[in-house]
């Protein structure tokens, strides 16, 4: 009997008997006993056993766009169905637990590239490509065991609209003097996914002061409506304000200080730019500075003047634990010809960044950015600032640079971003910041 079994067969039954022992009892996460495998874990072949390579998963994660590479996202193989994101602010710690019970998980690098290893043999295999709640599900065909299997650029980028995959509910404000609104273009999602605040996008827009006022035609609501109150600020993810030429206090009362403050604490993200510094301490510009939210206001000094920076300014690699990642990357996606420096660009209507921030608390925030003369450009910190790090929930990023438009910063999205594309140095460090302020909080800080 035995000699009759034809090798196939004979594959199948080793398949079986090394995939279910293929976990080591510290992985194991079901109930079924240690080295016990679950659905897909029992299709992990022990290659090592035969003296071949790992059976494994290799590709590249992208930007919407599918042309820019993105260092630090979650790909894995999932056993189990994913269940759906909790929509509106969540405090997303990072955790080893991966939804739907990871058989095997990696972390795309500088270079967007990653590996999965140990990952199941056979046919139409998930994978999850993830970060905070950007998250796109495909399935693979087929996977060879015992070889590397390869996935497309195609399949990799995360989602650009909501039938590809999940987005984070974005909420974003017009200002004067930058153009955030036409970073998100750049970086490929559907002009269908950006609608004003009453459409069905997971991009929505309000006009700050002297900013974009409108879709298509469609008015925007005011920025106040956003930051007036946690309840409208809590609907969203993650929100961008874009400056607007001025710290405008008169729109920004105590109580949306204080609102801003407490949706970062439970798990909201602010991206907030240049005199948008008002939220963060910074309100000197038009008042007395009497009006501040206590906790962040000595985070940083600031200063009125409102000059150049000098050029290039330059990538923190000291104070900041991703500094070397972020440099990495810059040199890999052309940002930096030269390791640690951004040549900051004047095209389109844009303006080469200023300075208004003097000094940072590096205890308390990590510098991304710096001029020549170690003033903060861009930095980030962790939220309720106060707390202990296991308890933080929510990021802030706050940046000087900005981002280029049509020349022009008020009128009718779309038209008013042009029709480039291209992202220069200091969009693609803004796009890093873009993703990153999506993804879990560590408690670094």
């Amino acid at each position: 009997m035995r000699a009759t079994l034809s090798a196939a067969l004979w594959t199948s039954v080793f398949v079986l008997a090394v995939g279910c022992g293929g976990k080591s009892g510290d992985d194991d996460d079901d109930d079924d006993g240690p080295d016990a495998c679950v659905g897909i874990e029992c299709q992990v072949v022990n290659c090592g056993a035969m003296g071949l390579p790992n059976t494994s998963i290799s590709g590249t994660v992208f930007a919407p766009n599918g042309t820019l590479p993105l260092n630090g996202v979650t790909v894995y193989v999932n056993r189990d169905p994913l269940p759906p994101f909790t929509e509106g602010v969540t405090c997303d710690r990072c955790s080893t637990t991966l939804p739907g019970s990871a058989v095997a998980q990696a972390t795309s690098d500088a270079f967007g590239n990653f590996k999965l290893d140990n990952v199941p043999a056979g046919d139409n295999i998930p994978l999850v490509v993830t970060t905070g709640k950007w998250r796109r599900q495909i399935t693979i065909p087929a996977v060879a065991q015992c070889s590397d299997t390869m996935v497309g650029a195609a399949e990799t980028r995360l989602p650009k609209n909501k039938s590809e995959g999940d987005i984070p509910k974005i909420a974003l404000t017009t200002g004067d003097a930058d153009s955030l609104e036409c970073l998100i273009r750049k970086l490929g999602i559907d002009d269908a996914e950006i609608t004003p605040a009453s459409g069905n996008g997971r991009i929505h827009f309000y006009d700050g002061e002297d900013g974009v006022n409108k879709i298509n035609g469609t008015n925007l609501s005011p920025g106040t409506d956003l930051w007036n109150t946690v309840p409208a600020l809590s609907a969203y993810d993650i929100v961008f304000f874009s400056c607007e030429g001025a710290q405008n206090r008169g729109t920004k009362s105590q109580a949306a200080l204080d609102a801003v403050r407490d949706y970062a604490a439970v798990g909201g993200r602010v991206f907030a730019s240049h005199w948008h510094n008002i939220w963060i301490g910074g309100d000197f510009q038009q008042g007395d500075g009497s009006r501040v939210v206590a906790e962040w206001q000595n985070l940083a000094t600031w200063t009125a003047n409102d000059g150049d920076p000098g050029n290039p300014i330059l990538i923190d690699e000291v104070s900041n634990p991703k500094g070397t990642l972020f440099a990495d990357w810059m040199l890999n996606v052309m940002g930096s010809t030269v390791r640690d420096e951004i040549q900051l660009s004047q095209s389109g209507g844009q303006t080469t960044g200023r300075r208004t921030a003097l000094t940072l608390d590096t205890a308390k925030a990590e510098r991304w950015v710096q001029t020549n003369n170690m003033n903060p450009q861009m930095f980030q910190f962790t939220t309720p600032i106060n707390a202990p790090g296991d308890q933080k929930c929510g990021k802030v990023v706050y940046t000087d640079m900005h981002v280029s438009g049509n020349g022009t910063n008020d009128g009718d999205f779309p038209a008013s971003c042009g029709n480039s594309l291209t992202l220069s140095p200091q969009e693609k460090a803004l796009a890093f910041m873009f993703f990153d302020i999506a993804s879990c909080v560590g408690g670094l800080f």
